[in-house]
């Protein structure tokens, strides 16, 4: 018998066979997040078991993942693709499904940490379906906080659910708090890569093409994350979501464009100490920390090398170059329903972007124009229940549709 190796010798419960194994679900399996998810998984196969696996339409992408790993069940959201899940994964005993109340199920099974990873509107019914006592929900669905941040986090708090972020940023955040006094909080600060238009005139912003807009410098991430990085409308979001995470007011959260990614978040304390999470900008890194916290597994991410880097630095965000992340901000000061139309507005404008039907400065224009109009109708009402937060939705995604025909 060979004798242990220094990670075994360091981390003996990674390795203990005789321990049961962590039964993970992973809602978006397909995406980048899921992706990653499974390549940290299949690395240290002996301490994971996969429970379920769900995709949007690509059943046959699914269907290789869930062979490959050996899943439970195998669900796609989109009917459609139904007939071609089953097909392939007939004789393997493998479970499928398809549609909304399929998704649902598959969110509920019996797991010990579930990966939110659905892009979009589309994860809030699934995501909600996976809260439940004694497991684990490691969210990297923004719209459940964006849309539904309150009612989202009043079902965390019923069902006993532990919430850990997954975002590189909230995942440095939440490791800033680690051990510390939360009432002695000044202000938390996540940071922006800038994108790939930090440095272009407004004028050339405004017409940048679907082809420029999806170059980010620093991160491979989905078609509609790229985007809002490059209108930084993501910080906007990441801004939301960590007013509802940590339960901080918006006035004590802040952005900062840090070119190089690898100062993730900073939070200021009373005593005029900042706390800082540093690392390599890889998403395996907060997945990995979701997957086995307060336990660390390794990852295959580049380790630092400060000397190597010799230069960080950071600057305010443009809010006029980049109005996306003001508008953003607004919108989180005015309250939930804002949010909720400032996410749908701004997935159609995204959308219709990249199917080349309107100007990339119009993504931000469009998600302003919607938000005002609403909110001289009346209809910026604080939703009480999801349903609220789906009619809010569906509003706005109407409204933009008729921005656009105006």
């Amino acid at each position: 018998m060979n004798p242990p190796s220094p990670l075994q010798r360091a981390q003996p419960w990674l390795h203990d066979t005789s321990a049961p194994r962590v039964r993970v679900t992973i809602l978006g399996a397909t995406g980048s997040i899921g992706t990653s998810t499974l390549d940290l998984i299949e690395r240290h196969a002996e301490r994971f078991e996969i429970v379920a696996v769900t995709a949007n339409d690509n059943a046959e992408a699914l269907a290789a993942i869930a062979r490959r790993v050996n899943a439970k069940r195998a669900v796609v959201a989109n009917p459609a693709g139904f007939s071609s899940l089953q097909a392939a994964l007939s004789g393997t005993g493998i479970k499928v499904g398809a549609g909304a109340e399929a998704l649902d199920d598959a969110a509920a099974m019996p797991a010990d940490c579930v990966i939110a990873a659905i892009v979009g509107a589309a994860g809030l019914r699934p995501t909600l379906a996976a809260l439940g006592a004694g497991r684990r929900l490691a969210l990297a669905n923004k719209e459940c906080l964006v849309s539904a941040g309150g009612i989202f986090m009043d079902a965390v708090a019923r069902t006993g659910t532990e919430l850990l972020p997954v975002d590189s940023e909230h995942a440095g955040v939440f490791q800033a708090l680690a051990g510390h006094d939360r009432s002695a909080i000044e202000k938390i600060t996540i940071t922006a890569s800038g994108g790939p238009f930090r440095e272009w005139p407004a004028d050339k912003i405004a017409d940048a093409q679907p082809k420029d807009a999806l170059k980010h410098p620093v991160w491979s991430m989905g078609r509609k994350i790229t985007i809002d990085s490059a209108t930084l409308m993501n910080k906007g979001l990441e801004l939301i979501e960590a007013h509802h995470l940590f339960a901080v007011p918006p006035d004590q959260l802040g952005v900062v464009v840090h070119p190089q990614s690898i100062v993730h978040a900073l939070v200021s304390y009373a005593d005029g100490s900042v706390v800082a999470q540093l690392a390599n900008p890889d998403m395996r890194s907060p997945i990995a920390m979701a997957l086995t916290w307060p336990r660390r597994m390794p990852t295959p991410t580049p380790r630092l090398d400060l000397p190597a880097l010799a230069r960080l630095t950071f600057e305010a965000p443009d809010l006029n170059r980049f109005p996306a992340l003001r508008i953003a901000i607004e919108a989180m000061r005015r309250g939930p329903a804002a949010t909720a139309v400032l996410n749908a507005a701004n997935e159609v404008a995204v959308e219709a972007f990249l199917a080349e039907r309107i100007r990339f400065g119009a993504i931000a224009a469009t998600v302003e124009r919607v938000l005002g109009r609403l909110e001289r109708e009346g209809n910026l009402v604080a939703p009480s229940s999801l349903d609220d937060v789906i009619a809010l939705d569906h509003m706005a995604r109407k409204a933009s549709q008729e921005v656009f025909a105006a």
